[in-house]
């Protein structure tokens, strides 16, 4: 379920943790991610351990997504999160990062949330998806739109920018199957 031809999504690692130190102190994608610090070597390995916890317990969800090379390996190239779990209302956030630039605008996001989506809703028995998209990320907003995320509403002057302040756009797809 968590497998297709061109990737797979498979549980955080210890191995990872330089990954992780690099992505989450990018800079650059700090204002999709809404961080303000850098995080610790230390903090992050706090983090790998704790991910052994399920999502009923930490109510979150970090997968890696791993692409095949053509030499038929498998190389990380970014993350899938299910957050804000909740088991009552059968509900999740969900959220992406395609790290390395080579392998952005190829697919690869498309089919990483296209096996979370079918993992959340055929396994976890979720009813609903939502995710957050900044009104000015076209590149997020068309992925989810083609993934059948609906726009459920504006958040407005939401998030602080350096150009000013930003909407976001509140995303949700229902699983009408449950």
């Amino acid at each position: 379920m968590l497998e297709s031809e061109h990737i797979k999504l498979r549980a955080v690692e210890p191995s990872d943790l330089e990954l992780l130190y690099e992505w989450e102190n990018a800079t650059e994608i700090w204002g999709v991610s809404d961080t303000l610090t850098p995080f610790s070597r230390f903090t992050l390995g706090q983090y790998i351990e704790t991910s052994r916890m399920d999502l009923f317990e930490a109510k979150q969800l970090r997968l890696m997504v791993d692409a095949r090379t053509d030499d038929d390996v498998m190389v990380p190239i970014g993350a899938v999160d299910l957050f804000d779990y909740s088991p009552r209302h059968r509900r999740a956030g969900v959220g992406i990062l395609i790290y390395d630039q080579s392998y952005r605008q190829k697919g690869y996001a498309k089919l990483a949330l296209d096996l979370l989506i079918e993992y959340a809703f055929e396994m976890l028995e979720l009813h609903q998806l939502y995710c957050n998209v900044a009104v000015d990320n076209e590149g997020s907003f068309r992925l989810f739109k083609k993934l059948n995320f609906e726009v459920a509403g504006i958040k407005r002057e939401w998030s602080k920018t350096p150009a000013g302040w930003s909407d976001e756009y509140l995303m949700q797809l229902i699983n009408n199957r449950n």
